[in-house]
């Protein structure tokens, strides 16, 4: 990661490293398609940046899939290594929501330099996830044996893990999962599996419904009965 602590990128190029990272880190296959879906711009644009990254030597192209270089691979590390750090600072420290945390990281990301990402990671204790549980890169974070939401059955309870990134850029998922308290730590009872995937949750003294798009993305630890 040394080469690019110090490098300066333009924002475009952090930008796409970080997307091809999150995509690839959430099991998507990276084609241009889905780079377009994530940041809101149209294909000839991406199509065009990912020229200009091959060429830069952030990426190569395997058939139509789009995979980072070395060189991509440790700067995209860098980008959502500041990213997550951010987001735990904004939430933990000056209390913002997530919806508000994950927008205003994503600014931050693009500024911050590596002292300050080494105070604020010294600030917050050195934490090795994002508030939504996606690992921190560079820490020590071992990921616990993980399924998705909705393959836990009925009458099984199970402590909520991790966040996706595809729901954080999903538009409103974000105060929904906080505002039901669906964060990493809690605890949740699935009373019921509807024919079209979609989960009813018990978390406390609360019932949630949870879209089936969103229960096949929450990542999960099934409770182990004593």
């Amino acid at each position: 990661m040394d080469n690019y602590i110090s490098a300066e990128h333009h924002p475009a190029f952090e930008e796409y490293c970080e997307t091809i990272f999150e995509l690839a880190e959430d099991g998507t296959k990276v084609i241009q398609a889905r780079i377009s879906e994530r940041l809101g711009v149209s294909r000839p644009a991406v199509s065009e940046m990912i020229k200009k990254m091959v060429a830069e030597g952030l990426i190569t192209l395997e058939k139509s899939e789009i995979v980072l270089t070395e060189d991509g691979s440790e700067l995209a590390n860098v980008m959502v290594r500041r990213h997550r750090i951010a987001e735990r600072f904004l939430t933990d420290i000056l209390g913002l929501s997530w919806a508000q945390a994950h927008h205003e990281a994503g600014k931050w990301e693009h500024v911050i330099s590596p002292d300050v990402e080494e105070a604020l990671a010294a600030k917050l204790e050195n934490p090795t996830t994002c508030p939504h549980g996606n690992p921190i890169p560079g820490t020590e974070y071992e990921a616990p044996d993980m399924v998705q939401l909705s393959t836990v059955a009925a009458g099984e309870n199970a402590v909520i893990t991790r966040i996706p990134e595809e729901l954080e850029f999903t538009p409103g998922m974000l105060e929904f999962l906080e505002t039901n308290q669906l964060l990493p730590g809690a605890s949740v009872a699935i009373t019921t599996n509807a024919p079209d995937g979609a989960t009813t949750l018990a978390i406390g003294e609360a019932t949630v419904d949870i879209s089936a798009f969103c229960a096949e993305r929450i990542l999960v630890q099934v409770a182990i009965e004593a």
